[in-house]
């Protein structure tokens, strides 16, 4: 073969090799980080048979978070940490299996029987040093407790204040209330004046008032309500379910036509997002030997997830103008018709300091107290988290909390007065707290 020809075969041979070669190049990158991510997915299961590689699964996510998952519970006495300490076992093994489906659990809570019912013979002085061994096996686990209604029957107490105050300043996560209204006695006049007098002296003895988040005046509140400070237990032992989807409601209502296109987008959504809640609580129920009482599906608000919100998209005006007691009823229509197992209030909420674009509305002079009460006929919690003055007298919030309690029990439905008096603050003042859950606003009138 002449060099010639040498040269002409080198030639074509190149012309074949070097789209080959091409194709290998551009290859190469892919080829190798596939190798690459192989042999990270390798290290990450190492601690696994070395036969078997883990597939990685992205995480689940949801649109809603779980504000509480709240255990009920019979304590024997005030001195039963065993059973308390079994009730935070379940709940972190409960968590656990939340967590691992995606969903974001805010809190764990325990909630007993109404403390008289386990005071077992003591005072409720002689017991407050048991009930800080409670909060402090509780507060070391990140746990919520509440001891129920401390009055349950319709009497003036002028011990409780004192007691109270001392309970909110000596314990951290410690949760309660007072009965102001029942089936079967109706109003409580004498004790809404207890549970007045013990607002007062709370917020005089808290900085900013903010010990009343602990406390309120519950009206025909029912059993295994998750929510706090108004949940107690009866029963077996048991746990239900609280959520925080405002997000939801204003997912459904942004798009929507009318109010009659919002209720049915709502109620769709709305089932589909808490039946595998359900599920998954039903499973825990029958693996913990525990009875589910339901899901509270009231939505609950947060600084980033705002009932108020959700009102305006459906009414496209600001909360408190015409129309949204109109909304605030859709939305608990859609909540009493849902076809899972609810429990607690499962109405619409309205805390004013837990929800940026209500306290915003209060501050413009949008709505009033009195027009709050009024929205509480239609929602699900009555007056909650409502800032006042710091100086209001005990007989005005008496009366306040015995027109909730007069509410209650006409409409047969449960609710509450979470009242917050701002020490130094008189109405119209701005006012800050320390509390990450609240948001600032103006103290609002009582009149």
């Amino acid at each position: 073969m002449s060099g010639q020809d040498f040269c002409k075969l080198s030639r074509t041979r190149m012309k074949r090799l070097l789209p080959k070669c091409l194709l290998l190049v551009l290859l190469a990158p892919i080829c190798g980080g596939a190798s690459l991510r192989l042999d990270r997915y390798q290290q990450l299961d190492s601690s696994s048979s070395p036969n078997v590689t883990r597939r990685i699964i992205a995480p689940k996510s949801h649109r809603f978070r779980i504000r509480t998952i709240t255990a009920g519970v019979n304590l024997r006495n005030t001195s039963d940490l065993a059973t308390v300490e079994s009730a935070i076992g379940f709940l972190q093994r409960a968590k656990k299996k939340f967590e691992d489906e995606g969903y974001e659990i805010q809190t764990l809570r325990i909630a007993t029987q109404p403390l008289p019912e386990y005071l077992d013979g003591k005072s409720r002085a002689a017991a407050l040093a048991d009930l800080k061994a409670i909060d402090r096996m509780v507060s070391a686990k990140n746990v919520l407790f509440s001891i129920g209604p401390v009055i349950t029957d319709d009497r003036y107490d002028p011990e409780f204040a004192s007691w109270a105050t001392q309970l909110v300043k000596e314990t951290k996560n410690i949760n309660f209330s007072v009965t102001v209204a029942s089936p079967e006695r109706g109003i409580h006049r004498q004790t809404a004046l207890t549970a007045a007098e013990a607002i007062v002296a709370i917020s005089k003895s808290s900085p900013g008032g903010e010990g009343n988040f602990r406390f309120t005046a519950a009206a025909n509140c029912l059993a295994d309500t998750p929510f706090f400070p108004v949940a107690y237990h009866q029963g077996a032992v048991a746990f239900s379910i609280g959520l925080e989807t405002p997000g939801l409601l204003l997912e459904a209502f942004r798009d929507s036509k009318d109010i009659e296109d919002a209720k049915a987008k709502l109620k769709t959504l709305l089932e589909t997002e808490f039946r595998p809640v359900e599920k998954l609580a039903l499973e825990i129920a029958r693996d913990d030997h525990r009875e589910y009482r339901g899901i509270d599906v009231s939505p609950a608000p947060a600084k980033d997830q705002s009932i108020g919100a959700a009102i305006e998209a459906v009414t496209r005006l600001p909360f408190g103008s015409a129309s949204t007691l109109a909304a605030c009823a859709a939305v608990t229509d859609v909540l009493k018709s849902l076809s899972i197992r609810t429990c607690g209030y499962s109405g619409l909420m309205l805390p004013v300091l837990e929800d940026p674009v209500l306290a915003q509305r209060a501050a413009e002079g949008r709505y009033s107290v009195r027009e709050l009460l009024l929205y509480s006929s239609v929602c699900g919690t009555g007056l909650d988290v409502v800032p006042l003055a710091g100086d209001t007298p005990a007989k005005e919030l008496a009366a306040l909390i015995r027109d909730v309690a007069a509410l209650s029990t006409k409409l047969h439905k449960p609710l509450s007065a979470r009242l917050f008096l701002i020490p130094g603050k008189k109405a119209g003042d701005h006012a800050e707290f320390d509390n990450p859950f609240l948001t600032s606003s103006v103290v609002m009138k009582l009149d």
